[in-house]
């Protein structure tokens, strides 16, 4: 006699990582153990509280059983918003994102394992989702629909292998949320600009060898940089239009998260001593196409290069350039390729923001200078890493840190006076060293140069507030912000600024708002510890306080007040009078 196959109907999560043999490729130990931290500290409290049950698991996949379909897609959106939140403090090609698919359907239960028509297709579904999405069937759907806050969206049918009929699919809005530089917790989208405004997406890198990434990303970077200096643009940073690194995201969404009316997107291809590029400027409310160009040079005229795409596209808009915005993008030098090389390298290295990559990064630059003296860029960024080196305590960092970030940031600008970069340096280094009237002026110049400069108008809302000026910070901060939403620090700053002005509720929102973005600051909760003590919330104090030791055991206050370059004793009165009412400083 035949033994009796044991069937049952299902709800059945799959899941894989986005890219997965490209990051074993990179670093297979840190991929592994990455794998072991998410399906321990991410998937297990999800599917422990929804009661599901992993079937399967092999190499980069999931499969898990639940026995409803509303816990199945509660769990799955979950995982993705929490993914989302932990991707926030990774580098764009460093991200462990997940494809999720759900489907309702029958299964055949074999001992501690499922198989089945209902299994294909929710690994199908999975197949068909976005990086950071959820996928799901018309039968998941069915069951969800009114019982879920989460909105869906009908993607219509697909043809499915194996399938013989097309396949319903819907998609969890919020997957473009987790993928884009919106949160859940994210302000409504920003109004438009009365200026001509325009995001740039990273480039694709067409040249056939993954590691040229980084140039493709360098190319773009720099194309922002020559687009902010006009005044007549409204420009976001690259720090966020790069958030959309490694996906295929609706032009006109993007337009609507970053409040812009345009997107420039293009492909890079280097090929021995040539580079071609192809760019394409496209109108986020209708999608359709305003300009489109293709630059075919050699690699030493990449700086002329990126001019002329810029002339393109501000004559696209019809935007006039000032006389001095004429006069300085006036007859670009020519540029060693692989100094060049070197710049664009250290730059990607240098977005770790660790102390070894800060190291390696200067390594890199000090050798793109000795074969090119004359490169400003190189000077101004070593500038900023030593001053970066010197706030974080890297590398043996001590007073000679801030001299060194000061005689570099001074080479850049006598290798080329009209360097917004180097002006930036020079008011970071100004700073910490506490010559808050001069670095004012540094910050000023910077911003006149490049209007579109977030980072610099951070550095001048700090210089402010240090110099006790809170009220003229926000202003500079809260463009920062706009201009570069993902500028986390920003909100930090601006927290501390409104701290200072005794607008307690403002400050604790901002500083929420910073810890949804990064989620591991210990300088964040330090403040929101003092704040919860002034305002007489001792148990949250002491909550958000046991949080930082937990994530940095070595938090040092002392340090903390060493480094931030007050013109008095207010801040530090304030914010130790909070820790003290809270009994966690003497």
């Amino acid at each position: 006699m035949s033994e009796t196959v044991q069937r049952k109907l299902a709800a059945i999560l799959a899941a894989d990582v986005v890219g997965y043999t490209r990051l074993m490729e990179a670093d297979e130990a840190v991929t592994l153990a990455m794998m072991k931290v998410h399906r321990q500290d991410l998937w297990a409290p999800w599917i422990g509280r929804h009661n599901g049950r992993v079937v399967g698991t092999a190499g980069d996949s999931i499969l898990v059983e639940f026995a409803s379909a509303v816990a199945a897609v509660e769990c799955a959106i979950g995982v993705q918003q929490d993914l989302a939140v932990q991707n926030a403090e990774v580098s764009g090609d460093r991200r462990m994102q997940l494809r999720i698919g759900v489907n309702l359907g029958e299964v055949i239960v074999d001992g501690d394992t499922i198989h089945g028509d209902g299994v294909n297709l929710a690994a199908r579904l999975e197949g068909l989702c976005e990086p950071g999405g959820v996928a799901l069937s018309a039968s998941v759907h069915d069951q969800v629909r009114g019982k879920l806050s989460a909105a869906f969206e009908d993607s219509g049918e697909h043809a499915v292998k194996n399938v013989a009929r097309p396949v319903r699919v819907w998609r969890w809005i919020g997957s473009s949320a987790a993928a884009s530089p919106q949160s859940a917790d994210s302000p409504e989208p920003p109004s438009l600009s009365d200026k001509p405004s325009i995001a740039v997406l990273p480039f694709d890198n067409m040249s056939g060898d993954p590691e040229q990434g980084y140039f493709a990303d360098g190319i773009a970077e720099d194309i922002i940089t020559d687009l902010s200096k006009i005044s007549g643009l409204m420009v976001i940073a690259r720090n966020s239009s790069f958030s959309y690194k490694g996906h295929r995201p609706d032009i006109r969404q993007v337009c609507r998260d970053l409040g812009v009316r345009y997107v420039l997107e293009g492909s890079v291809r280097k090929a021995g001593g040539r580079v071609r590029i192809n760019a394409q400027l496209i109108e986020g409310a209708s999608g359709g196409h305003i300009w489109a160009e293709r630059f075919d040079r050699d690699l030493e005229d990449i700086f002329a290069v990126q001019d002329e795409v810029t002339r393109e596209i501000v004559a696209a808009l019809r935007v006039a350039l000032t006389p001095g915005e004429q006069r300085r993008r006036e007859g670009r030098s020519k540029v060693d390729p692989e100094a060049y090389d070197l710049l664009v390298r250290a730059r990607t290295v240098s977005y770790g923001f660790t102390a070894d990559a800060s190291q390696e990064a200067r390594g890199m630059l000090e050798r793109a200078i000795a074969i090119d003296p004359e490169l400003a860029p190189a000077y101004a960024m070593l500038s900023l890493l030593h001053s970066l080196e010197h706030v974080n305590g890297w590398n043996g960092a001590g007073p000679g840190h801030l001299d060194r970030a000061l005689d570099f940031a001074r080479q850049a600008l006598a290798v080329d006076a009209d360097d917004p970069q180097a002006y930036h340096a020079l008011a970071l280094a100004q700073m910490w060293r506490g010559e808050l009237d001069e670095a004012e002026l540094a910050a000023e110049r910077a911003i006149a140069l490049d209007p579109n400069y977030a980072g610099a108008l951070a550095a001048l809302g700090s210089i402010r507030d240090y110099a006790g000026r809170h009220e003229g910070a926000i202003g500079p901060l809260r463009q920062a912000l706009r201009l570069d939403p993902q500028y986390h620090v920003a909100l930090q700053f601006l927290g501390r600024a409104q701290f200072m002005l005794g607008r307690y509720a403002d400050a604790e929102a901002t500083f929420r708002a910073r810890l949804v973005q990064t989620p591991r600051s210990d300088t964040t909760r330090a403040f929101l510890a003092s704040l919860y003590g002034l305002t007489g919330q001792i148990e949250a104090a002491r909550r958000i306080w046991a949080e930082l030791t937990n994530i940095n055991p070595t938090f040092s206050v002392e340090h903390l007040l060493q480094v931030l370059p007050y013109n008095s004793q207010a801040f530090e009165e304030r914010f130790l009078s909070g820790l003290r009412s809270a009994g966690l400083a003497q």
